[in-house]
């Protein structure tokens, strides 16, 4: 008995002296050139070759190894693409809990050299401010540009004219690697070919760290990033057959010498387009008929540098240079069912010249300690456009020909200051101050009786100051934060005969956020999001410019400078569930939008058949909504990317003196088919419909389109051969109908139906190092919008 409490006793003894003798290691990985976080690096502890324990890094690029006995060991990191790190270490009663802190490796060019890889289908990752789209060759093949493949992404919808709509909403702020652009979205998102971009991230619910302004969010594409040793390059070209011929042509180099790398682009699209229209007014029994060729050039260029001084200094420059000439030529038969002695013609013939240009500096440090960091920039852009129009008529018109000049001038600067520092490996603070100055001179000139020459001036002061607040503990991941704004505008109108209209807003807003997500554990395939941000969409310059921005004989389209912002309060909550074969998302939302900014529509006073259309505040909008989105691969030839979304809304206004209410429901569905013939060639179906909608004035019908695509690849994966057929049915139109104020209906439809062929080769003698170019691929700063 007393040998068995003698031996007892002797391995209580040893087991305390054992726990007493483990020892924990920690440390955070970082890529030794672009200071990011690496995370799901192995980390592994050696004895003679022999591995003892190790483990993984998390999503922070931090480790922690715990139990490790007393002895010498080799510590080893290692990432697929990466240079193993080998640092010997020692566990003993001095260093029991030993901090490696920051650990920096570097891509390996030998295993890297000449590899680009490129998802076969595309993938949602839903992280906890935001939903990431991993674009993958499914999309790539749905068409030439970036415009081409948006209409395939859950809750983005691409009309027409090219402009985008986000959860059924046109407020929408459209970035390119977390930066604005001086170039219109819809001009912008044609020059970015569909082969350079890496992901789209969907911020339906910005938090307070971003401008606030935007109601249905953000859209943030960021590019594939060839920053490499030597000179590398890519050249996109591409031709689209319709009613008339268009195309697409862009070239990307990159040169990376010693600390310094320089990279540029150029990209063209010229062409033109045909569009067919009809009104029809039902009371007045009259119609107008459009028919317009559009002619259009834009040439962009780019070009950047970025020198990395040292591992804590970098600094970057980047110029982007547009030029824009656009010919409208359009007739408009306007007829009388009743008399047709009345009918007459109106000929228009446009012409606008537009030159932008935007210049950004940007200056990083980083701290010794790992993510902290300080960072200013500053952006400023010019826009200088000139338009003329040439008004012709025949017939038994009631106007004489005329002729208009616009001149518009606009500078917007931005100044951003960030600062990061995470307190903890699971905290992270963030501080930041930004001054976004906005100044516009509208000239306006006329030759016809009616028309007075005028001229509007719009100056606006923002003054921003957030701070957010991050933290993860345990399967809990919460973020909140705020944003305090100050707002100034000053507006004049002065109009010939006319008396000077003046117009002064200041106001000081504060927009609170919150995002709370939970993981039930890191192999858990669920997880829950929730999230709030107020918002705010101050009027663009479109909708308070009181200078027209179309006239004909029925219908003038103009702004209103007394609007002022709508406010929106977001609410949203996600459930993503990761499949063996793909993953789906569910999500709801509810927005409740005070003074609506919305288009109405009034005849004129003194001639009754003359219909404005201009822009006023409405008194509220509650809109819910339900979206659905999910990638499946049934099997390894045949891949599903589809979604679907239902909106509802309450609108209220007066219009006309009168207190009218509208309730709609708005529903939208994709679905995208990808069929892998073989290891190199691909094919695509897309199909795409869209409900009806009712806005208090008017209502959209129901469209409907089929697009088919293939894409080949030769050379090795280098080049990329594309052909899509879209719009097969000529199904694709703008329809709508008015039924409040003014009768009427009408449709357009472009010139659509098209077949496009498109190539794209990559080249270069450059060796992949780790070398990347500054970059904002979190969108760490999207708030310099025009």
């Amino acid at each position: 008995m007393e040998y068995k409490n003698a031996l007892f006793l002797f391995f209580v003894a040893v087991t305390f002296y054992s726990y007493g003798q483990n020892g924990t290691i920690t440390g955070t990985v970082f890529d030794k050139i672009s200071q990011e976080p690496i995370p799901y690096a192995n980390v592994i502890l050696k004895t003679n070759n022999v591995i003892v324990t190790g483990g993984i890094t998390n999503e922070n690029g931090n480790f922690n190894v715990n139990n490790i006995a007393f002895g010498n060991y080799s510590f080893e990191i290692q990432f697929i693409g990466y240079k193993s790190k080998v640092t010997p270490v020692t566990i003993n009663k001095t260093s029991k809990k030993l901090n490696l802190g920051s650990i920096y490796i570097e891509e390996d060019a030998v295993a890297l050299e000449s590899v680009e890889v490129i998802a076969e289908r595309s993938s949602i990752e839903q992280k906890i401010d935001r939903k990431v789209i991993n674009v993958g060759k499914d999309l790539t093949t749905a068409g030439a540009s970036a415009s081409d493949i948006m209409g395939n992404i859950p809750s983005v919808s691409v009309n027409q004219d090219g402009e985008i709509s986000f959860r059924g909403n046109e407020n929408v702020r459209i970035l390119v690697d977390g930066k604005p652009t001086n170039i219109s979205p819809s001009e912008l998102l044609q020059q970015i070919p569909s082969t350079s971009i890496k992901t789209i991230e969907l911020i339906t619910n910005p938090s307070a760290k971003y401008n606030p302004e935007g109601m249905s969010g953000i859209i943030n594409i960021t590019l594939k990033k060839n920053a490499s040793l030597g000179f590398n390059a890519s050249l996109n070209t591409g031709v689209t057959f319709g009613k008339r011929t268009r195309y697409n042509n862009s070239l990307n180099l990159n040169y990376r010498v010693g600390k310094t790398n320089f990279y540029g682009s150029y990209g063209n699209r010229l062409g033109k387009s045909v569009t067919d229209g009809l009104i029809t007014r039902t009371r007045e029994r009259t119609s107008q008929q459009i028919e317009s060729i559009g002619d259009r050039t834009s040439h962009v260029f780019k070009f950047g540098m970025d020198y990395f001084m040292n591992d804590k200094n970098t600094l970057s420059f980047y110029t982007n240079q547009n030029v824009f000439d656009a010919v409208l030529d359009a007739t408009r038969n306007i007829v009388f069912f009743d008399n047709a002695n009345a009918n007459f013609n109106q000929f228009d013939l446009s012409h606008r010249d537009n030159i932008n240009a935007s210049y950004n500096a940007d200056f990083k440090h980083n701290f010794t300690k790992a993510g902290h960091n300080i960072e200013l920039e500053v952006d400023y852009n010019t826009l200088k456009s000139d338009t003329n129009n040439d008004f012709d008529f025949n017939g038994n018109t009631p106007l004489a020909n005329y002729d208009e000049l616009v001149d518009d001038t606009r500078t917007n600067t931005t100044i951003n200051l960030d600062y990061i520092n995470p307190i903890s490996e699971s905290a992270t603070l963030e501080i930041g101050l930004e001054t976004r100055l906005r100044r516009t001179d509208n000239t306006y000139i006329s030759t016809r009786e009616d028309f007075n020459n005028s001229d509007f001036r719009y100056d606006r002061n923002i003054h921003s100051f957030y701070t957010t607040f991050s933290q993860t503990i345990s399967k809990w991941q919460y973020n909140i934060g705020i944003r305090l704004e100050d707002y100034n505008v000053d507006t004049q109108f002065n109009e010939v005969s006319e008396p000077q209209f003046d117009f002064s807003d200041k106001l000081f807003n504060i927009y609170p956020s919150g995002f709370l997500k939970y993981t039930p554990g890191e192999e858990s395939n669920n997880s829950y999001q929730l999230s709030f941000s107020r918002r705010i969409d101050r009027p663009s310059l479109n909708q308070i410019n009181p200078i027209r921005q179309l006239s004909t004989p029925q219908i003038i389209i103009t702004g209103n400078p007394s609007l002022v912002p709508q406010f929106t309060n977001s609410f949203e909550l996600n459930y993503t569930r990761k499949l063996r074969n793909g993953s789906f998302t569910v999500g709801g939302f509810y927005r409740r939008i005070n003074d609506e900014i919305n288009r109405r529509g009034f005849f004129d006073e003194d001639n009754p058949t003359l219909l404005i259309i201009d822009y006023d505040n409405f008194e509220s909008n509650n809109a819910y909504g339900f979206e659905f989105s999910s990638n499946y691969r049934p099997t390894n030839w045949w891949s599903l990317n589809g979604s679907f979304d239902v909106y509802t809304r309450t609108q209220k206004g007066v219009i006309e003196n009168e207190n009218v209410q509208v309730n709609n429901t708005l529903l939208n569905a994709k679905l995208n088919n990808s069929f892998k013939a073989t290891k190199t060639l691909t094919f695509q179906i897309f199909t795409f419909y869209s409900g009806p909608q009712k806005i208090l004035q008017y209502e959209l019908k129901e469209n409907f389109f089929m697009n088919l695509g293939a894409r080949y690849n030769f050379a090795g994966g280098k080049g990329t051969l594309s052909i899509n057929f879209n719009d097969v049915f000529r199904s694709q139109r703008f329809a709508f109908k008015t039924y409040r104020t003014i009768f009427q209906e009408g449709e357009f439809r472009r010139d659509s139906r098209t077949l496009y062929a498109g190539m794209a080769y990559r080249f270069g003698s450059g060796k992949n190092k780790s070398v990347k170019r500054k970059k904002r691929d979190k969108n760490e700063k999207a708030d310099k919008l025009l």
